[in-house]
């Protein structure tokens, strides 16, 4: 009697030595075995090209096939195959799928799908497809959730006829997981980066940040945002999710995070720390006890010792938060803000290239953004300056286009903004004689950008109201193109 799983072996042995071929009930004879049990078996070994066989009489004869068996090309795919017979029992499974299950291969083999819970075939919706397989092959993307993870396949159904007329079905499984997770990411990318140009000026950026970073890491998220003033140097928590993060942190310290003010910059750029813009821009992993046997900050370090220690364990161990990855919102070493995402010590950072690209993307928006406010301002006070004149003065641009008069102008000469939108309405009505518009125009230059214009006379500007006063124009030219014209009433002394 065999012991054990040998008994593809010890057929192997008695077809070696009879080079003739055996049947199936001498096989079963040599080895003391149950005659349907050598049956199977010799189906599997068939199926795997390790034996031929033949009809002679009633008989089936196998022998020692002299082909290079199947079950060797299987070993060097990196494809996962299973092949099947057409009741979907399974024939043959390579090392790539068996890893997958769990399973050996003597447990499989045999096998029907139906009966079987095992990855991605089991699958109601992927068995379906299976087995509405009709003489075409199969090709489609299918996914499938394996624990906590989610993954994607090519899977090619492809009809299979053996040796003996008998038909069935090869299912090649190909893992594309990386590469849809590749796409994805870079349709995201793509998305984040109209979005971002598109926000509006009023819309809260780090908000924003926030809602797309669920997408990225989308399984319980315990993830946190601040924003950075540069000015006044302090940091503000402007989002925390998850909710329930959010609500667990306010019970156990009691204070809402999101809002506070935390001396992050006083602690962490002082010593031992150290830090800077320059060292937060890398994204780095920070691992806590008692998760971890060693760790180079504690969370009550990262908390900046605002609340106590026992308190800064309470939040690790109630959310579970073994490790955080830290990286800050920077972009050509200006701080805009800081993002802390919390894992598990099991957990992950899927998509991290992503992450740290998606933040990339946020931190140039926050930069013009601030670039775009600081100009605002910068207007707002050269529009100031000018309101403030006691000169009667017009700001025009490059495109010649008048976008700001102060009330002293409109006082001194009638017309509004609305009045003159351009230098070139403007001299219409304030020379409506077209000869003496042309001196004008000749004393003043083509344009009132070109430098170096003889300015040597006053000239008779026409009010809104049809009255005439002399004028003096001076332009003072800005480096952006910008003109300031003011129009002094007199002719000043040399």
């Amino acid at each position: 009697m065999i012991e054990g799983d040998d008994t593809s072996d010890a057929i192997l042995k008695v077809l070696k030595f009879s080079p003739r071929g055996l049947s199936i009930t001498d096989i079963a004879k040599k080895l003391k075995r149950d005659r349907n049990a050598i049956a199977r078996q010799l189906d599997v070994l068939k199926a795997e090209g390790k034996v031929d066989t033949r009809q002679i009489g009633t008989a089936r004869v196998y022998w020692l096939s002299q082909r290079v068996p199947l079950s060797a090309f299987l070993c060097f795919t990196q494809n996962m195959i299973l092949i099947l017979d057409m009741n979907l029992n399974i024939v043959q499974a390579n090392d790539k799928y068996t890893a997958l299950t769990g399973y050996t291969k003597d447990e499989l083999i045999g096998k029907n799908l139906h009966e079987l819970k095992i990855p991605i075939v089991s699958n109601p919706d992927v068995l379906g497809i299976i087995e509405s397989t009709g003489k075409e092959q199969v090709i489609t993307d299918i996914r499938s959730r394996i624990g906590n993870d989610e993954f994607f396949y090519k899977m090619e159904v492809i009809p299979t006829s053996f040796e003996a007329g008998e038909t069935g079905l090869t299912i090649v499984l190909e893992d594309i997981t990386e590469k849809k997770r590749h796409l994805k990411n870079m349709e995201f990318l793509a998305r984040t980066a109209m979005e971002l140009v598109d926000l509006p000026p009023e819309a809260d950026i780090y908000q924003y940040i926030a809602e797309r970073l669920v997408e990225l890491v989308p399984d319980n998220p315990r993830y946190y945002i601040f924003s950075y003033d540069d000015m006044k140097g302090t940091f503000s928590m402007q989002a925390m999710k998850s909710e329930t993060t959010r609500q667990g942190f306010a019970e156990l310290t009691g204070f809402d995070p999101v809002g506070m003010a935390w001396p992050l910059k006083e602690f962490f750029y002082a010593e031992p720390f150290f830090e800077s813009a320059a060292t937060f821009k890398e994204m780095r992993v920070m691992h806590f006890k008692p998760f971890y046997d060693e760790e180079e900050y504690s969370f009550y370090d990262a908390c900046a010792h605002i609340f106590p220690k026992e308190v800064c364990d309470a939040v690790l161990l109630k959310f579970d938060m073994a490790k955080i990855y830290l990286t800050g919102l920077v972009w050509q070493d200006q701080l805009f803000g800081q993002v802390g995402i919390g894992l598990s010590r099991d957990e992950v950072l899927e998509n991290k290239q992503a992450i740290e690209s998606f933040f990339r993307q946020a931190s140039i928006a926050l930069a013009r953004r601030m670039t775009e406010e600081r100009l605002l301002r910068s207007e707002q006070r050269f529009r100031d300056l000018v309101a403030s004149s006691d000169q009667p003065s017009a700001v025009i641009d490059r495109d010649d286009r008048i976008v700001f008069i102060n009330q002293r102008f409109s006082r001194e000469f009638g017309y509004t903004q609305q009045d003159i939108p351009s230098r070139e309405a403007w001299l219409e009505k304030a020379f409506p004689d077209p000869v003496y518009r042309q001196e004008a125009i000749a004393a003043l230059g083509p344009k009132l950008h070109k430098e170096g214009s003889p300015l040597n006379r006053t000239f008779a500007m026409q009010c809104s109201n049809g009255s005439k006063k002399n004028v003096f124009f001076r332009p003072t030219h800005l480096s952006d193109g910008t003109v300031v014209v003011e129009c002094r009433g007199k002719k000043p002394g040399r």
